[in-house]
């Protein structure tokens, strides 16, 4: 059953995950589009992740939703992951890493508008506060890490990118109460491998010629951050309110900082490391409660 809106300990754990595991997604993303397109890259990953998610639910024994639920999700998934995926796979042949972070930093925001709209989810001064410090640490960390910053149009894309997330966070949420959030995010991922598969038919003939290690960190992003990051996100997602999980997408640049520091050796400097903590503050400030307040859920989640 679905929890309010509070962030019980699953719900970090799962969002935590989630974010470990997406973190990682930026220098694989990097070094597999040293050999292949944006559009193989892409559709690898939602085509590895898509077959991970039905063997999952076939293990599980979970029930897909009925076919005429799937018309919505596959266009929520074509939006929400293949648009997301192609279009920030395409900046990143053209723009700065740290261009395109400070961007897509900018989805907690978009999410958590998109959520009061469309969810009628209230945003307290508190959080409002606690995303705005843990935005000027992104924008810290991306200035001092030692990238141009320099915007191209391409940089456009990953405005696109932000935008097809909020919409896939805020509109999977109600999905996944109704049909589970393992079966939401098999259909959505069928529908953006559909909306990838146009931008990535030379994948077939890439996969025999490319060298493995290319190839190795396409079979990550479609183990790891797709498979296991959207569904651990999923179910932190159906437990907790869309914009505090969301808030969590924050953590992403100190840990793809340093995720890169240990597989790329980019080494972050001193007001890099400032940044982060500046990040992982306004996180905590923005999921922050009142002694008072969080005494009456915690005593209902018991109680449940």
């Amino acid at each position: 059953m679905e929890k309010s809106g509070h962030l019980d300990a699953q719900a970090v754990l799962y969002a935590s995950v989630a974010i470990l595991t997406w973190s990682s997604a930026y220098a694989a993303i990097a070094y597999g589009l040293g050999a292949y397109t944006p559009g193989e890259v892409a559709l690898a990953r939602l085509a590895l992740g898509t077959a991970c998610f039905l063997a999952w639910m076939r293990i599980r024994r979970l029930p897909l939703p009925p076919l005429a639920a799937w018309p919505p999700l596959l266009a929520l998934g074509v939006v929400g992951l293949g648009v997301y995926h192609l279009c920030l796979n395409y900046a990143e042949t053209r723009i700065a890493s740290g261009t395109a972070a400070i961007v897509i930093a900018l989805a907690p925001a978009a999410t958590a508008a998109a959520s009061a709209l469309w969810l009628q989810e209230r945003l307290s001064a508190r959080m409002i506060a606690g995303l705005a410090v843990a935005l000027s640490g992104v924008i810290l960390v991306v200035l001092t890490s030692g990238k141009s910053l320099s915007f191209q149009p391409k940089a456009a894309l990953v405005l696109v990118s932000v935008l097809a997330a909020a919409v896939y966070f805020t509109g999977q949420k109600p999905l996944s109460a109704r049909y589970g959030a393992a079966a939401v995010t098999t259909v959505t991922c069928i529908g953006g491998t559909l909306g990838a598969l146009p931008f990535g038919l030379g994948l077939p003939h890439a996969l025999a010629t490319v060298p493995f290690a290319r190839t190795a960190a396409l079979l990550w992003l479609g183990l790891a951050p797709t498979f296991v990051g959207y569904l651990t996100w999923n179910m932190a997602i159906h437990r907790a309110s869309v914009s505090k999980v969301t808030s969590f997408i924050y953590f992403s640049t100190p840990l793809a900082l340093l995720i890169g520091w240990l597989w790329l050796g980019e080494r972050p400097g001193g007001l890099t490391l400032i940044g982060g903590a500046v990040v992982v503050g306004g996180v905590i400030l923005s999921n922050a409660k009142g002694r008072a307040a969080a005494k009456a859920p915690a005593r209902a989640a018991c109680e449940s």
